[in-house]
């Protein structure tokens, strides 16, 4: 017992000097992103040293021993956090607003309906397909989430669905600021059809303006919307991306908005897929930053810099890749890998 006391001291002292080092890392981190956020409202240069180039600490103290009193005794499984699936959408899209997307008949229809949003939203054709590649992996059908790509019984970890991996907050948020504009193009676009179809398109106008108005019953605000998200109404509104009417709207919509917040930045290059997949992945500030520093500065900047802590820490492709320079390059390789899939190349042809 004496030995076990010294070792649990040791590794008590080991992982407090571990969590008070990690704790300074990522305030760091966070005032770093606030004085560059400040400098570029000033219109003031950004240096090198506005960036944390270090590495987040990685603990590499002893390991927790065992009590030796209790030689049958095991640490407890952390119990497993629930994440919502297809079904839980579709169930809360039934009960809090009484819809029930129209799902395509077969995943061409659905790659068909989405290329033609694409286009109309002027994203290129390398950018739509190099992305459905890396989120979708290169294969995954309209409704793929994540961490069931190519198990449907594995466990789902996160809400992010569809071709570019929407989470729910993503939907909430997209159908704040963009549902009215959503109901135009569909009201527009249901006067030149059939009377059958017209009326079936029709039905969603006033479902999707139920949808706007609980999305912007708080603050334009991601921490809102993501509150929002996590309610049954929040997921019922993410069964939409199944919709083969407004799926494609969302989740095009996504990407655009990265565009135009990188023209309104100034920013009037072409973005490349992976440069795109950055703000699609770590958010438009974030991933704006990481494009725009200059490319000399990209394998001296760790990714951590554009991440908060736990989106790091939930993120292993970051922390491998751990300098932008990795990141890009690694996000550009995927990319090549899975555009060469099946589903990749159908949804291509779609684009011609």
């Amino acid at each position: 017992m004496a030995e076990y006391r010294r070792a649990l001291a040791e590794y008590l002292q080991a992982r407090a000097s571990y969590a008070a080092s990690s704790d300074a890392y990522w305030r760091m981190i966070g005032e770093k992103r606030r004085l560059r956020a400040s400098k570029r409202a000033n219109h003031e240069p950004i240096s090198l040293e506005d960036y944390a180039l270090t590495q987040p600490p990685v603990y590499s103290g002893p390991p927790k021993p065992h009590d030796p009193s209790k030689p049958h005794e095991e640490a407890p499984p952390a119990p497993a956090v629930y994440v919502p699936v297809v079904a839980d959408f579709l169930a809360a899209a039934q009960r809090e607003f009484k819809f029930v997307p129209r799902m395509p008949q077969n995943e061409s229809e659905f790659k068909r309906a989405y290329a033609a949003a694409a286009l109309t939203a002027g994203l290129t054709r390398e950018q739509v397909v190099r992305i459905y590649g890396f989120e979708a992996g290169g294969n995954g059908d309209y409704e793929v989430q994540a961490g069931l790509e190519n198990n449907k019984r594995a466990r789902a970890i996160t809400t992010a669905l569809g071709y570019n991996q929407l989470l729910a907050t993503n939907s909430v948020e997209i159908v704040a600021e963009k549902g009215n504009q959503f109901i135009k193009d569909l009201t527009a676009r249901a006067v030149q059809l059939p009377d059958g179809e017209r009326t079936t398109l029709a039905s969603k106008i006033p479902v999707i303006r139920k949808m706007v108005n609980f999305s912007i019953s708080v603050p334009d605000d991601w921490n809102q919307h993501q509150l929002l998200a996590n309610t049954p109404k929040g997921l019922g509104i993410h069964a939409m991306n199944l919709d083969l009417d407004v799926g494609p709207l969302l989740q095009t919509q996504k990407l655009l908005d990265s565009i135009v917040f990188a023209r309104r930045k100034g920013y009037d290059q072409m973005l490349t897929a992976a440069e795109l997949e950055m703000m699609n992945l770590t958010g438009d500030g974030n991933g704006f930053d990481m494009i725009t520093m200059p490319r000399d500065w990209r394998d001296k900047v760790p990714t951590a810099n554009f991440f908060q802590r736990s989106g790091y820490y939930d993120n292993p492709v970051a922390q491998r890749n751990n300098v932008v320079g990795k990141l890009i390059a690694a996000t550009d390789a995927r990319m090549d890998q899975e555009v060469r899939k099946p589903g990749a190349r159908e949804l291509a042809a779609a684009l011609r």
